[in-house]
């Protein structure tokens, strides 16, 4: 026998096994490449279906793999680069041609036609308020008012004074840069933002969510900057920092415990949960009938009241957050994908783009973390970690939020990033919506 044939050998097995157990999401490469190959093959020769399952393989397909590219790679997996990459890769890939028109038709057909879109928008708006616990629904309202309020107020001031520096016009810069920003993310807040303002201003929703995307990008990554930042002076001045610990008093701390159930999952409910969250959403579009407030707003709206009254049995709460966290796991990335192939035109984002505007962006997730720092120690919070979670209200959602904590080593904030995040971005599109209406 001749050792280096033997350890060439073993190394090479050693290197297939290691391809072989490699995974794309939680699908093993060969397999992964199958189903692409699959899927391209079908789509270049024409025959990929023009239907909901056509639609579903390619952004499932290219969601998975953009998601998990931008989870890796170096500086842009500490700024929530599997959002980013989704939603601006496939942007530029149509921009030069790369999909055919039997690809683009069955995104079409998916995301605008049958309005997959719209379900997922409701299904995440529902889902994460009716899963919300009550306590922190209630009281983390109560206790992080002053500090939103105060940081909303102080990106608001920011952000008009800089715009009207660089020569924006203040309706512009508040509606499509400063709100944009702190309106809870893209499914729940630039989506329901975008039907609220066609809705009002005419044209279609896909106009402008591109308009209204780079400014929410811009400020997720600037809000990650600022925790990081936040972290090295936590380092530096431990008296400011409760290492984690929001309230000063520990015992609060541990009311506001993330306390996931531990039911299992139950298909019956969920099933009950998908019907509860179509009605909603049907509910928000009668209301608007009534109130002309859009439907989507009156959808959130509705929910909120439902959850803090206590309307709905547990049971079917729950089955809504089972199907939310199903949504919210493995269709946002797909999602993103679809959005960016048809609802953000790379040069329509690239208009928007200059030194001025970054800059914008930057005054108002700056000013805002400024804000909770010096507000957080007059409510017995600590200043590092008030600022954190007021910084949160600019974040990209719940994948916001896991960058921004991340990015400070400071997850057990989650459940006050929630209250940032969905209540002030829910709060934040109602009011839009609602002065936009006023305004016309």
């Amino acid at each position: 026998m001749n050792p280096v044939l033997d350890t060439t050998a073993d190394n090479s097995h050693a290197r297939l096994r290691t391809v072989w157990a490699y995974e794309i999401g939680v699908i093993p490469l060969p397999y992964f490449l199958g189903i692409a190959l699959i899927v391209f093959l079908s789509a270049h020769y024409g025959y990929l279906p023009k239907t909901m399952t056509g639609g579903l393989a390619v952004i499932m397909t290219l969601g998975l793999f953009f998601g998990q590219l931008g989870q890796r790679l170096p500086v842009l997996r500490e700024i929530g680069g599997g959002a980013i990459l989704c939603l601006l890769l496939p942007s530029v890939l149509v921009f030069h041609g790369f999909f055919g028109s039997t690809t683009l038709d069955a995104t079409k057909m998916l995301m605008k036609d049958a309005n997959f879109l719209y379900f997922v928008i409701a299904s995440l708006v529902v889902g994460s308020i009716l899963g919300m616990n009550r306590f922190i629904l209630v009281q983390g309202m109560i206790r992080m008012f002053v500090p939103l309020l105060v940081g909303t107020l102080a990106a608001i001031i920011a952000g008009l004074l800089l715009g009207i520096l660089f020569g924006y016009a203040p309706r512009h810069t508040f509606f499509f840069i400063i709100v944009p920003i702190i309106g809870g993310g893209i499914g729940e807040g630039i989506l329901p933002l975008s039907l609220a303002y066609a809705h009002i201003l005419g044209g279609a929703p896909e106009q402008y969510v591109a308009q209204l995307v780079p400014a929410a990008v811009v400020g997720n990554i600037v809000a990650i900057i600022c925790a990081g930042l936040l972290a090295r002076l936590a380092a530096k001045r431990p008296n400011l920092s409760g290492d984690g610990m929001l309230i000063r008093a520990r015992e609060e701390n541990d009311l506001f415990a993330d306390t996931e159930s531990t039911e299992a999952m139950d298909f019956r409910y969920m099933g009950a949960g998908v019907l509860l969250i179509c009605a909603f959403f049907i509910l928000g579009g009668l209301l608007e009938k009534l109130v002309h407030i859009p439907g989507p707003v009156m959808m959130i709206v509705v929910a909120a009241l439902f959850k803090y009254l206590r309307v709905l049995p547990p049971h079917l709460e729950q089955g809504s957050k089972q199907f939310y966290r199903l949504v919210s796991t493995a269709f946002i990335w797909p999602v993103m994908i679809g959005l960016g192939m048809l609802y953000v035109p790379l040069d329509s984002v690239m208009d928007v783009f200059s030194l001025g505007y970054v800059l914008v962006c930057a005054a108002v997730v700056i000013a805002m973390a400024l804000a909770g720092f010096m507000v957080g120690n007059l409510l017995k919070m600590f200043p590092i970690e008030s600022a954190i979670v007021t910084c949160c209200h600019s974040g990209l959602g719940g994948t916001g939020d896991v960058a921004i904590l991340s990015a400070c080593n400071r997850m057990g904030l989650m459940p006050f990033a929630q209250i940032s995040t969905r209540l002030g971005g829910a709060a934040t599109v109602i009011g839009a919506t609602l002065l936009l209406g006023i305004l016309g």
